[in-house]
């Protein structure tokens, strides 16, 4: 399994309780019904440990199963759509992760 953390700001002008309303109706049941995905959650960031403010507003987990064929999945017309629009809902970072296990 990958786990994809993506870390995000809104864009300006853009306000929180419409993301989350695209979040909630598009982003998360689109990319959830997606084969190669076990899991897609979204975060608001609402501080840091010891209350400082979070550097970002919103963190989403992608767990992937299969990532070639997330690779399939995403590069279709559908999921371009949403991945236009989430582009206009922010500018985020992709970082992709890999769990740190004990050798067998």
């Amino acid at each position: 399994m990958t786990r994809i953390i993506v870390l995000l700001n809104l864009k300006p002008g853009k306000s929180a309780a419409d993301y989350e309303k695209w979040a909630l109706t598009t982003d998360l049941p689109t990319v959830n019904a997606l084969d190669s995905v076990d899991s897609f959650t979204v975060f608001q960031a609402t501080g840091v440990l010891g209350g400082s403010t979070s550097p970002y507003q919103y963190i989403e987990v992608i767990d992937v199963a299969d990532m070639d064929l997330f690779g399939t999945e995403t590069g279709t017309d559908a999921m371009g759509r949403v991945a236009a629009e989430f582009q206009e809902w922010a500018d985020p970072i992709f970082i992709v992760t890999r769990k740190v296990e004990a050798a067998a």
